[in-house]
């Protein structure tokens, strides 16, 4: 999210978590009067911040709204093909239950290739339910004829069909007016509106940002620029917020989807220097072409903004394959905490006797996109030494471990309250490890050992990992060891499949159990 102090007045709401009430203590600070009050707030402020895995959950409520049709019509089709049997619904005729069948799976299939999932910025919803309509009475259509076709002369049918038709017509036009609703909402308070930064205080970022002003389609949360010497406080009422440096460290990258460099891409060898040093982000970056005039300029900034919800077509596209890991993640995740309520129940008891202090610990720890969440585990240390920062790595016979925390970290039974975390969507069961803010390694920051660091933030952290059945788990006490670790997270996030993440589930434990080497 972009910082108070440049995005929020007095009368704005205040920040929603504490990131961003650090990043407003960061920037709240006295402004030159060349810049003024509405540069130093910022023009773009819409009336709900989320960070990029907030705004990410939101797009990929498209694949729920899929769901729910397809459950919704399934129940009506049988419902109406058991009451238009006979018999029981397994000894009826394929003729007699055909035409409910294909009906149903005409009406889903076109509104799934025609697009009606993905609520694109603009659309009119009585054209999104008017075309919604058409395919319901299409399905209708293909229900009777099949119907007439397979069993001609029986009039008695037309009602049954009739009845299915209307009942899905009334339920799907129900269920889409309740989809648009929702994806409006979304979009009035920004969940659904891509937040960028600029990087370069230049012409192209002025006409970027005059257009965006306009459109009101875009927010542009900052600008950073090397040559800050040269460059004004703020363009256009946008901040400039520093360096490109200050950009890889700054509090507001958990809320950025897309970093641009807004320089002249004829300077190669400043667009090379400077898409290298970004690579180091979990963002993607993008070079703004110059526009040639405003038919340009606002097709760029199509491009930029557009946020329809995730594509449900295409068995490859990132979006259906975040739904199903987040599925799979709130499938999973509830079994577990209610199969392992007891044993939970009885290590916090186990913690609470063996030594004085709180049962659970709470850790700072990097998530998707570099932001700050908050990681449960059960309490495995002296309540007086607990490390929140991780400045000190364990070592073998660690003298700050209680005796139960030995027992229950050499299992990894300490990380079961981290089923919480994946319920609450920060976490997966399957995701590189979560490491704690500030961590070191030696007495160097383990994040400054290894280039592409940054790059196991662009996919949630999870309770196991590649790395963990690898054979790399626990502190990491050498540069040699973070560039392990690093790279084999990298290698999970970008082979990351449902199988994949079922195997490594499957292998975790006697993997763990197993590795009698890993210090934990």
């Amino acid at each position: 999210m972009t910082d108070a102090a440049s995005r929020l007045s007095s009368h704005d709401a205040p920040p929603r978590n504490a990131a961003v009430r650090d990043a407003a203590k960061r920037v709240a600070k006295p402004v030159s009067a060349k810049s003024g009050g509405a540069a130093r707030r910022g023009p773009f402020r819409p009336e709900v911040w989320l960070n990029a895995r907030q705004r990410h959950a939101s797009r990929l409520a498209a694949h729920y709204f899929r769901a729910f049709d397809v459950l919704t019509v399934t129940g009506l089709t049988l419902l109406c093909a058991w009451a238009a049997a006979s018999d029981a619904l397994i000894h009826v005729e394929v003729s007699r239950v055909a035409p409910f069948v294909l009906g149903a799976l005409t009406t889903l299939s076109l509104l799934r290739s025609l697009g009606r999932y993905r609520f694109s910025r603009g659309q009119d919803t009585a054209t999104h339910m008017a075309s919604v309509a058409g395919v319901c009475a299409v399905g209708a259509v293909v229900a009777i004829v099949t119907g007439v076709l397979l069993r001609p002369g029986e009039a008695a049918q037309w009602s049954a069909w009739l009845v299915w038709a209307g009942l899905t017509f009334a339920a799907l036009m129900a269920l889409h007016l309740t989809w648009c609703a929702m994806v409006a909402r979304w979009r009035a308070s920004g969940a659904l509106t891509p937040n960028i930064v600029l990087v370069g205080a230049t012409r192209h970022a002025e006409a970027l940002i005059r257009e965006a002003l306009k459109r009101r389609d875009l927010n542009v949360l900052g600008i950073f620029d090397d040559r800050l010497a040269r460059s004004p406080n703020a363009i256009e009422g946008v901040p400039v917020l520093g360096t490109a440096d200050d950009l890889l460290t700054h509090k507001m990258t958990p809320y950025v989807d897309r970093v641009v460099l807004a320089i002249d891409p004829r300077a190669e060898a400043r667009v090379r220097e400077l898409t290298s040093r970004l690579g180091a982000l979990p963002n993607e970056v993008t070079l703004l072409v110059e526009p040639d005039g405003d038919r340009e300029t606002a097709s760029a900034l199509d491009r930029l903004a557009a946020a329809p919800l995730a594509d449900i077509q295409g068995a490859t596209d990132p979006d259906r394959r975040a739904f199903n890991k987040r599925l799979q993640d709130l499938i999973i995740a509830l079994i577990a905490l209610i199969a392992l309520a007891p044993v939970m129940g009885l290590i916090a008891l186990a913690i609470r006797l063996d030594s004085p202090g709180p049962i659970f610990f709470r850790q700072r720890r990097h998530g998707f996109n570099q932001e700050e969440i908050i990681v449960w585990k059960f309490r495995s240390m002296r309540q007086e030494t607990a490390d929140a920062t991780a400045s000190r790595q364990v070592t073998h016979d660690d003298d700050r471990i209680t005796r139960i925390g030995k027992f229950i970290r050499k299992t990894s039974l300490d990380e079961l309250p981290q089923l919480l975390n994946v319920i609450t969507g920060e976490m997966s069961l399957v995701g590189p490890r979560p490491h704690a803010i500030g961590m070191k390694t030696g007495h160097v920051e383990s994040a400054r050992l290894v280039a592409e660091y940054a790059h196991r933030h662009r996919i949630k952290p999870g309770m196991t990992g590649w790395a963990a059945v690898n054979g790399s788990r626990g502190p990491l006490h050498t540069a040699q060891d973070v560039r392990r670790r690093v790279q084999l997270d990298i290698d999970y996030v970008e082979r990351q499949s449902l199988w994949m993440d079922l195997w490594i589930m499957a292998v975790t434990v006697p993997v763990l159990l197993g590795d009698r080497a890993a210090v934990r």
